[in-house]
């Protein structure tokens, strides 16, 4: 059985970036394979054969480069399998040919991987999960064996369909796996690595209407007095639910990378992880209340008690899925019919604006949308005391 060894090449000259490189082991013979993932001395770990990200500007250029590393790993460990599976003597150089002539052939997996790298290294961290998790999904489906992408085709797709479809997906989130497939394809006959097939044309990538995620302010109310106090983690819980309300609907992951320096002079300032787009948002007592009843541990730069450590994504993920299923537990509390997550309370603020007859533009404005047809057509830009007015009349009546 080969081996896969992740070794780092220091520079010579101290200021300057050493290489990366992979040691491959059959039968006591080494070969080695050069890549171009460039790294300064402290940004690798030897011992555990792996970046080492830290608190740095080049974070999201780490993380592309981790990501690429565990690929390729990945890929020389199926190429081993393969040979290993045919039964027959293979050497460390039969290893690296095989390499190098997958990653010279355009496969659909390659192509994938690079692109979510280069959105990690855009810094699009967000995206570029959703794309991983497309590609997770699809290689699954094929029982990681990768298709080139001149072997894509309509009859490929709906047998994808039809897998997702017996996994209990439903249309949207079929919709959404093709969606991403497409853009990749797209991008792929954008670049001439393929001429285009419409494999799409036969599977559906719409959006159909969800059930209604919006809830009355009646049942906001109701999650706002609940005595949860004997209950930590519902307690935790309701106050993100309530702090997401009170910012006009925002998200989980800007509430989690907000700071401290983010909140001056009265102003909430922040941009969208999703868009980039920046909010402000007039600081109110009720999102006070909730900050200093967490605000224990004056080290951190956090605004709130999500994050400990700001590159550990999982932490941020871990603490989602947590207060989203904490929340189902509150909804029967209140006698909520509708699964309760925090992505309800995005939703309600918009309906419960809407039924005040506020303006369709100040809405999406207020929620940092950008790509609103209707804020569009009423208005270019929107003075921040209309829509602070707008959430002030809201929270008024809780």
């Amino acid at each position: 059985m080969a081996n896969v060894k992740v070794k780092f090449r220091p520079s010579t000259h101290e200021c300057k970036e050493g290489v990366v490189y992979y040691q491959i082991i059959k039968s006591r013979v080494i070969r080695q394979l050069k890549t171009d993932y460039r790294l300064f001395a402290y940004e690798w770990n030897e011992n555990g054969e792996t970046v080492v990200i830290g608190d740095s500007n080049r974070a999201n250029y780490l993380h592309s480069i981790e990501e690429r590393i565990k690929w390729d790993v990945k890929r020389l460990k199926a190429i081993i399998e393969r040979l290993g599976s045919k039964r027959i003597q293979y050497t460390a150089d039969d290893i690296v040919i095989a390499f190098k002539e997958s990653a010279n052939r355009q496969s659909l997996f390659n192509f994938m991987q690079n692109v979510i790298t280069r959105l990690q290294q855009m810094g699009k961290q967000r995206t570029s999960e959703t794309y991983r998790c497309t590609l997770k999904s699809f290689m699954q489906f094929r029982e990681n064996k990768d298709v080139l992408l001149e072997d894509i085709d309509s009859d490929l797709m709906l047998m994808y369909e039809a897998y997702l479809q017996g996994r209990g997906l439903t249309k949207n989130s079929t919709s959404f796996y093709m969606r991403i497939l497409r853009a990749v394809y797209n991008r792929a006959v954008e670049k001439d690595l393929t001429t285009n097939r419409n494999p799409f044309k036969h599977v559906y990538t719409g959006v159909d209407k969800t059930v209604k995620r919006a809830i009355p302010l009646k049942a906001i109310k109701q999650i706002k007095n609940l005595d949860l106090s004997l209950q930590p983690s519902l307690d935790f819980a309701r106050d993100m639910f309530m702090f997401s309300f009170y910012t006009r609907g925002m998200s989980f992951i800007d509430m989690a990378y907000l700071k401290k320096k983010d909140l001056s002079n009265g102003i909430l300032s922040y941009r969208r992880r999703k868009t980039g787009q920046q909010l402000f948002i007039r600081w109110e007592r009720c999102m006070q209340e909730i900050v200093e009843k967490y605000d224990t541990d004056y080290c951190s730069p956090y605004l709130l008690p999500i994050l400990k450590y700001p590159y550990d994504r999982s932490q941020y993920k871990n603490m989602l899925y947590r207060t989203n299923k904490t929340l189902k537990e509150i909804a029967k509390m209140v006698g909520l019919s509708i699964p309760l997550t925090l992505y309800v309370a995005r939703h309600s603020w918009a309906s419960i604006a809407k039924s005040k007859n506020i303006p369709i533009s100040v809405i999406s404005e207020g929620m940092g949308h950008d790509s609103e047809m209707t804020t569009q057509i009423y208005l270019a830009s929107l003075d921040n005391a209309v829509v602070d007015r707008a959430n002030a009349q809201i929270l008024k009546d809780l």
